[in-house]
């Protein structure tokens, strides 16, 4: 496994960077640095400072302007126990030399962080192949700016010095190992179709949704199972499969890996066969984090990233998840319950209809409306099977 940049016994403090863009808000990028902190958190470093520059669109030399690059400069300098800058989108191999050359310390971008995250959860051999397999592919365009320091000042003769030849070496190193590392995992999706095509004629349900939203906790809830979740990005990597019964109707429930704003490609390929039980899931249930100030706009990031995958027209049950949450932060304890009635029922209102009907609003924790999320479900599992395996169903009723 290629090591690791961020994690370490210690908290390292880091820095944030972040450009708003010509269609975006302030607001919006705002929520983006929040999640990049969190982003931060989870890979064991402490933000200290956020820096961000409104633009057009990034400089394609240094991300942000020469002015705001020697601004962030001046106060690593003041500050002088800074570890890392981390920016949130990703960068060009010439833009990380560019930017190590004035910044002076190490430097993450977005992916690489998302990549680091992943590498510490990876548990599984499967797992841990997807996630070398990215990072090598993360790797490969950015060899040049990371041997660049290598290669000899000036021009004529004796300027193709080590770097030229260590970079060449590199590449094929690396290409070589990307070939052994797809082949590995070609492998592992030999043994799950396998696993899948064991499992039966059972109707196949996956939790789909951002990350952090509570699908392990509704995962454990629903299939009464054990099933590892903590308040962090990427609790789950692995995806993890559980026989389920309602009122004599069996289906298998699957937990998958979160999604997430400006998911790197590299992952999306790497963790093919993990996304396959989305693909051939008869039922998605896709869970939204109701307490979350963009719950919108992450539902839209799910809804796109299933449709990249093929899924976006499969029967979903959207779960809002969280409600207790989201009372405590939009209620205020001196309003009516009159008025909190008609702002919980416009609210549900307003989903039931984009939804056609198909959501349901509970609290996984506080254990709120679970009665109604399961007989949703097993609504929707009956009439798959009546779909699905006509000659099965009869017996589920």
């Amino acid at each position: 496994m290629i090591e690791k940049k961020i994690q370490s016994e210690g908290i390292e403090n880091a820095v944030l960077v972040g450009v708003i863009q010509k269609e975006q808000t302030e607001e919006q990028v705002n929520e983006y640095m929040d999640e990049l902190a969190f982003l931060a958190e989870t890979a064991g470093a402490a933000t200290v400072k956020r820096f961000t520059q409104r633009m057009a669109r990034p400089d394609s030399k240094t991300f942000v302007g020469k002015g705001k690059l020697e601004q962030i400069r001046d106060y690593l300098l003041l500050k002088g126990d800074v570890h890392m800058v981390i920016f949130d989108d990703e960068l060009t191999g010439s833009q990380l030399q560019n930017i190590e050359k004035v910044l002076n310390v190490k430097i993450i971008d977005r992916s690489d962080l998302i990549l680091d995250i992943f590498a510490s959860r990876a548990k599984t051999a499967q797992a841990k192949t997807q996630v070398e397999l990215a990072q090598y592919q993360y790797i490969l365009p950015r060899l040049k700016g990371m041997w660049k320091h290598l290669e000899r000042q000036g021009g004529g003769v004796g300027t193709r010095g080590p770097g030229e030849t260590e970079i060449e070496t590199d590449r094929r190193i690396v290409k070589d190992k990307i070939s052994l590392l797809r082949k590995r995992l070609a492998e592992f999706d030999k043994q799950a179709v396998t696993q899948r095509q064991e499992r039966g004629e059972f109707i196949r349900v996956a939790l789909v949704g951002y990350t952090n939203v509570g699908k392990s906790t509704l995962m454990t809830v629903l299939s009464k199972s054990e099933v590892f979740a903590e308040n962090k990005l990427f609790a789950t990597l692995d995806t993890t499969t559980r026989k389920v019964v309602f009122e004599q109707t069996p289906f298998l429930l699957s937990d998958t890996v979160g999604f997430i704003r400006k998911l790197p490609h590299h992952l999306v390929e790497s963790f093919k066969s993990t996304l396959d039980e989305v693909r051939e899931a008869d039922v998605l249930l896709h869970v939204v984090d109701m307490s979350h100030p963009q719950y919108e706009e992450q539902l839209t990031v799910v809804n796109k990233t299933l449709a990249d995958l093929g899924s976006g027209d499969k029967p979903t049950i959207t779960i809002f998840n969280k409600m207790d949450k989201y009372k405590e932060e939009v209620f205020d304890e001196w309003l009516e319950e009159e008025v909190k009635e008609n702002i919980l029922k416009e609210l549900k209102d307003r989903w039931q209809e984009e939804t056609k009907g198909n959501c349901v609003f509970v609290s996984a924790t506080e254990r709120t409306n679970l009665d109604v999320l399961r007989q949703t479900i097993l609504n929707k599992v009956r009439e798959m099977y009546q779909i699905r395996y006509p000659y099965r169903a009869e017996y589920f009723y």
